[in-house]
Protein backbone atom coordinates (compact mmCIF):
# COMPACT_ATOMS: atom_id res chain seq x y z
CA UNK A 1 0.00 0.00 0.00
CA UNK A 2 1.44 2.93 -0.96
CA UNK A 3 1.87 6.37 1.38
CA UNK A 4 -0.75 8.77 1.71
CA UNK A 5 0.40 12.54 1.70
CA UNK A 6 -1.88 15.13 2.79
CA UNK A 7 -2.42 17.71 -0.59
CA UNK A 8 -0.65 20.49 -0.83
CA UNK A 9 -2.12 23.72 -0.05
CA UNK A 10 -1.23 27.37 -0.90
CA UNK A 11 0.32 29.95 1.18
CA UNK A 12 1.08 32.61 -1.40
CA UNK A 13 -1.67 34.80 0.76
CA UNK A 14 -0.80 33.87 3.94
CA UNK A 15 2.90 34.75 3.24
CA UNK A 16 1.87 37.91 1.68
CA UNK A 17 0.16 39.18 4.79
CA UNK A 18 2.88 38.16 6.66
CA UNK A 19 5.32 39.96 4.85
CA UNK A 20 3.02 43.30 4.94
CA UNK A 21 2.63 42.87 8.87
CA UNK A 22 6.26 42.25 9.60
CA UNK A 23 7.21 45.86 7.50
CA UNK A 24 4.47 47.37 10.05
CA UNK A 25 6.68 46.19 12.59
CA UNK A 26 9.27 46.79 11.43
CA UNK A 27 8.39 50.72 10.04
CA UNK A 28 7.27 51.74 13.04
CA UNK A 29 3.60 51.22 12.77
CA UNK A 30 3.02 48.48 15.50
CA UNK A 31 5.25 48.92 18.12
CA UNK A 32 6.15 46.28 20.48
CA UNK A 33 3.63 45.61 23.01
CA UNK A 34 1.05 46.34 20.20
CA UNK A 35 -2.24 44.29 19.79
CA UNK A 36 -2.55 43.05 16.18
CA UNK A 37 -6.30 41.85 16.27
CA UNK A 38 -7.79 39.15 13.12
CA UNK A 39 -10.54 41.34 12.44
CA UNK A 40 -8.89 44.90 12.01
CA UNK A 41 -5.62 43.57 9.96
CA UNK A 42 -7.95 41.28 7.84
CA UNK A 43 -10.21 44.59 6.86
CA UNK A 44 -6.95 46.81 6.72
CA UNK A 45 -5.38 43.86 4.16
CA UNK A 46 -8.86 43.37 2.86
CA UNK A 47 -8.47 39.47 3.43
CA UNK A 48 -10.22 36.74 5.33
CA UNK A 49 -9.16 36.37 8.69
CA UNK A 50 -8.06 32.82 7.85
CA UNK A 51 -4.81 34.55 6.25
CA UNK A 52 -4.16 36.57 8.85
CA UNK A 53 -4.25 33.71 11.24
CA UNK A 54 -1.92 31.72 9.72
CA UNK A 55 0.78 35.15 8.86
CA UNK A 56 0.25 35.65 12.61
CA UNK A 57 1.20 31.85 13.32
CA UNK A 58 4.04 32.18 11.13
CA UNK A 59 5.22 36.11 12.85
CA UNK A 60 4.99 34.03 16.16
CA UNK A 61 7.63 31.32 14.98
CA UNK A 62 10.07 34.17 14.20
CA UNK A 63 9.80 35.25 17.28
CA UNK A 64 8.02 38.24 16.05
CA UNK A 65 4.67 38.08 17.58
CA UNK A 66 3.40 36.52 20.87
CA UNK A 67 0.23 34.69 21.01
CA UNK A 68 -1.57 34.35 24.31
CA UNK A 69 -5.35 33.21 25.52
CA UNK A 70 -6.11 35.69 27.55
CA UNK A 71 -4.05 38.63 25.52
CA UNK A 72 -4.52 37.67 22.28
CA UNK A 73 -1.81 38.08 19.99
CA UNK A 74 0.88 41.37 20.53
CA UNK A 75 4.19 42.22 19.16
CA UNK A 76 6.48 40.95 21.09
CA UNK A 77 8.35 43.21 23.49
CA UNK A 78 11.59 42.08 24.40
CA UNK A 79 12.49 41.21 28.02
CA UNK A 80 15.97 40.75 29.49
CA UNK A 81 16.35 37.61 29.24
CA UNK A 82 14.97 38.08 25.27
CA UNK A 83 17.79 40.63 24.98
CA UNK A 84 20.78 38.85 26.91
CA UNK A 85 19.98 35.40 25.33
CA UNK A 86 19.91 37.08 21.62
CA UNK A 87 23.00 39.55 22.40
CA UNK A 88 24.69 36.15 23.78
CA UNK A 89 23.56 34.18 20.49
CA UNK A 90 24.20 36.59 17.96
CA UNK A 91 27.89 37.02 19.09
CA UNK A 92 28.06 33.18 19.08
CA UNK A 93 27.23 33.22 15.09
CA UNK A 94 29.03 36.77 14.51
CA UNK A 95 32.34 35.39 15.69
CA UNK A 96 32.12 32.68 13.75
CA UNK A 97 31.39 34.29 10.80
CA UNK A 98 33.96 36.80 10.92
CA UNK A 99 36.49 34.72 11.32
CA UNK A 100 35.35 32.97 7.86
CA UNK A 101 35.24 35.90 6.25
CA UNK A 102 39.08 36.54 6.82
CA UNK A 103 39.99 32.81 5.94
CA UNK A 104 38.41 33.49 2.65
CA UNK A 105 39.10 36.99 2.00
CA UNK A 106 35.89 37.08 -0.88
CA UNK A 107 34.60 40.26 -2.32
CA UNK A 108 33.22 42.60 -0.03
CA UNK A 109 31.10 44.36 -2.80
CA UNK A 110 27.95 43.88 -1.05
CA UNK A 111 29.40 44.62 2.49
CA UNK A 112 30.23 48.03 1.19
CA UNK A 113 27.05 48.59 -1.12
CA UNK A 114 25.14 47.94 2.57
CA UNK A 115 26.93 50.96 4.14
CA UNK A 116 26.63 53.00 1.16
CA UNK A 117 22.85 52.82 1.80
CA UNK A 118 23.13 53.34 5.53
CA UNK A 119 25.43 56.22 5.03
CA UNK A 120 21.70 57.37 2.72
CA UNK A 121 19.19 56.33 5.30
CA UNK A 122 16.89 59.38 5.78
CA UNK A 123 15.45 58.02 9.14
CA UNK A 124 16.14 55.82 12.17
CA UNK A 125 13.97 52.67 10.60
CA UNK A 126 15.44 52.77 7.40
CA UNK A 127 18.77 52.67 8.72
CA UNK A 128 18.14 49.69 10.85
CA UNK A 129 16.91 47.82 7.34
CA UNK A 130 20.45 48.27 6.30
CA UNK A 131 22.00 47.75 8.84
CA UNK A 132 20.41 44.09 8.77
CA UNK A 133 21.35 44.55 5.26
CA UNK A 134 25.10 44.97 6.20
CA UNK A 135 25.25 41.69 8.25
CA UNK A 136 22.94 39.43 6.05
CA UNK A 137 26.16 40.55 3.65
CA UNK A 138 28.95 39.60 6.01
CA UNK A 139 27.24 36.29 6.74
CA UNK A 140 26.89 35.58 2.81
CA UNK A 141 30.57 36.47 2.49
CA UNK A 142 31.42 33.61 5.03
CA UNK A 143 30.34 31.15 2.46
CA UNK A 144 28.70 28.92 5.48
CA UNK A 145 25.22 27.61 4.38
CA UNK A 146 24.34 26.71 7.88
CA UNK A 147 25.39 29.32 9.60
CA UNK A 148 23.44 31.81 7.37
CA UNK A 149 20.60 29.69 8.13
CA UNK A 150 20.97 30.17 11.97
CA UNK A 151 21.25 34.05 10.97
CA UNK A 152 18.17 33.97 9.51
CA UNK A 153 16.06 31.81 12.49
CA UNK A 154 17.24 34.80 14.16
CA UNK A 155 17.36 37.80 12.48
CA UNK A 156 13.48 39.07 12.96
CA UNK A 157 14.15 38.93 16.33
CA UNK A 158 17.81 41.02 16.05
CA UNK A 159 15.58 43.13 13.66
CA UNK A 160 12.97 43.75 16.76
CA UNK A 161 16.32 44.00 19.37
CA UNK A 162 17.70 47.18 16.84
CA UNK A 163 14.10 48.81 17.35
CA UNK A 164 13.86 48.39 20.66
CA UNK A 165 17.32 50.10 20.60
CA UNK A 166 16.43 53.14 19.14
CA UNK A 167 12.83 53.35 20.59
CA UNK A 168 15.39 54.06 23.49
CA UNK A 169 17.55 56.35 22.45
CA UNK A 170 18.54 57.82 18.89
CA UNK A 171 21.17 60.65 19.90
CA UNK A 172 23.80 60.61 17.08
CA UNK A 173 22.01 56.89 15.64
CA UNK A 174 22.05 58.73 12.34
CA UNK A 175 25.11 60.38 12.27
CA UNK A 176 27.28 57.56 14.15
CA UNK A 177 25.91 53.62 12.99
CA UNK A 178 27.25 54.71 9.32
CA UNK A 179 30.47 55.26 10.12
CA UNK A 180 30.72 52.53 12.83
CA UNK A 181 29.55 50.02 9.96
CA UNK A 182 32.61 51.52 7.73
CA UNK A 183 34.58 50.66 10.29
CA UNK A 184 33.50 47.24 10.32
CA UNK A 185 33.96 46.40 6.70
CA UNK A 186 37.51 47.72 6.47
CA UNK A 187 38.78 45.53 9.29
CA UNK A 188 37.17 42.54 7.60
CA UNK A 189 39.16 43.76 4.18
CA UNK A 190 42.44 44.37 5.98
CA UNK A 191 42.01 40.39 7.50
CA UNK A 192 43.11 41.33 10.80
CA UNK A 193 41.34 38.98 13.35
CA UNK A 194 41.68 40.07 16.43
CA UNK A 195 40.97 43.83 15.21
CA UNK A 196 38.20 42.80 13.35
CA UNK A 197 36.74 40.70 16.09
CA UNK A 198 36.91 42.92 18.62
CA UNK A 199 35.41 46.06 16.31
CA UNK A 200 32.48 43.90 16.02
CA UNK A 201 32.26 43.15 19.77
CA UNK A 202 32.04 46.81 20.47
CA UNK A 203 29.34 46.95 17.90
CA UNK A 204 27.19 44.80 19.87
CA UNK A 205 28.04 45.92 22.99
CA UNK A 206 27.28 49.73 22.11
CA UNK A 207 23.82 48.31 21.38
CA UNK A 208 23.32 46.57 24.13
CA UNK A 209 24.76 48.84 26.71
CA UNK A 210 22.01 51.69 25.58
CA UNK A 211 19.40 49.17 25.32
CA UNK A 212 19.66 47.48 28.71
CA UNK A 213 20.61 51.42 30.34
CA UNK A 214 24.10 50.74 30.83
CA UNK A 215 25.53 53.46 28.37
Amino acid sequence: MSAQVAPARRRGLADEVADRIRDAIFDGTYAPGSQLREVELAEALGVSRGPVREALLKLDREGLVRGEWHRGTTVTSLSEVDVAELDSLRAALEQLAVGLVIDRAPGLAAVDAAVARMERAADAHELVRCDLDFHDAVYQAAGHRRLSEAWQAIRSQVHLFLLTRIGVDTDGYLAGIPAEHRQLADALRAGDREAALELFATHRQHAFDILTGRS
